[in-house]
């Protein structure tokens, strides 16, 4: 285990969901990342790119409609330009906090590719809702090209896969910046999707959660710790009810019986819990830690959150 490495995954409140909520968000996310710098740590983020990337999509396909000449853009490449443009405002708002406190490093992101398995059983069960609202029209000409949607209050939205990520691509080049004590921010989103074929990485229609991917990144870094900072300081059980409890910490075993309790919910609290107990599992002396980004630095001290551990 290396006792200095993070990896800190971002919910998607430390960005925003618009270009300029983005940029200040990224002020208040600078700040929580330049407090773990602070304290010595090699810092690795990850983040969400939910409201990111369904805009892209929406306005490569809506350009794509108006202008015959162009394609539509790929879930691919629409994560692809989700991981540049946040990347891009992520390096520079951390870049410029760590200046102000007198800090020289390096901030760089990494587009990062993530190898899926083609045969994860969650192409055959896609649950992600991408894009704009369609039209019944819209929908039914999706789906005569292979895609999946599903209804919502007042139309149809695309569905895609969230499969399981295997290999990050661009680990050893992650490895390397880190080794060399920059910030590094790498599998955004969850990472391209990609399928190994031959030689060649195609891009998949899928998406994959990020805070597996994190637990990923976390277990193959051999990192000290995994901090999922989110919307709430601390995971509560019976969340969002009068009988509602914050948990200090959670043991692998108890973290067990609460998912089979069903205490955590799909898509929201539940991959955080499944990927920080995949983290401590394969490896000795790891801890998890949930908490949101005003108690960063308190959480890895190990002062507020839930602290996860074997």
């Amino acid at each position: 285990m290396n006792d200095k490495i993070v990896v800190v995954a971002l919910g998607h409140r430390a960005l925003g969901s618009t270009l300029p909520k983005q940029k200040i968000a990224t002020q208040t996310t600078a700040k929580a990342i330049a407090d773990l710098v602070e304290e010595g740590l090699q810092v690795v983020i990850s983040h969400s790119n939910a409201p990111q990337v369904g805009m892209i999509h929406t306005a490569m396909n809506e350009f794509g409609k108006a202008h015959p000449d162009y394609t539509y853009a790929p879930m691919s490449v629409c994560s692809a330009m989700s991981q540049g443009y946040i990347g891009y405002d992520l390096q520079n708002s951390i870049r410029t906090e760590l200046l102000s406190r007198g800090i020289y490093k390096t901030v760089s992101t990494v587009l990062t590719q993530v190898v899926i398995d083609p045969y994860d059983d969650a192409f055959a069960e896609p649950e992600k809702i991408v894009g704009r609202l369609l039209t019944k029209e819209e929908a039914e000409m999706e789906e005569e090209k292979g895609n999946f949607v599903t209804e919502v209050p007042g139309g149809y939205r695309r569905i895609v896969a969230a499969p399981r990520p295997q290999r990050i691509v661009e680990l050893d080049a992650i490895r390397t910046l880190v080794n060399a004590g920059q910030v590094v921010i790498a599998a955004g989103g969850g990472g391209i999707p990609v399928l190994e074929q031959g030689t060649q990485l195609t891009g998949a229609s899928a998406v994959i959660e990020k805070d597996f991917t994190c637990g990923l990144l976390a277990e193959e870094l051999d990192a000290e710790q995994l901090l999922i900072l989110t919307s709430v300081e601390k995971v509560e059980l019976d969340h969002d009810t009068p009988n509602a409890a914050p948990l200090d910490t959670l043991t692998v075993a108890e973290a067990k019986k609460y998912i089979d309790a069903h205490q955590f919910g799909p898509g929201s609290m539940l991959p955080k819990i499944e990927a920080g107990i995949a983290f401590i599992e394969k490896g000795a002396g790891r801890k998890t830690v949930i908490t949101d980004i005003t108690h960063a630095r308190d959480g890895y001290l190990g002062n507020t959150g839930t602290i996860l551990v074997g």
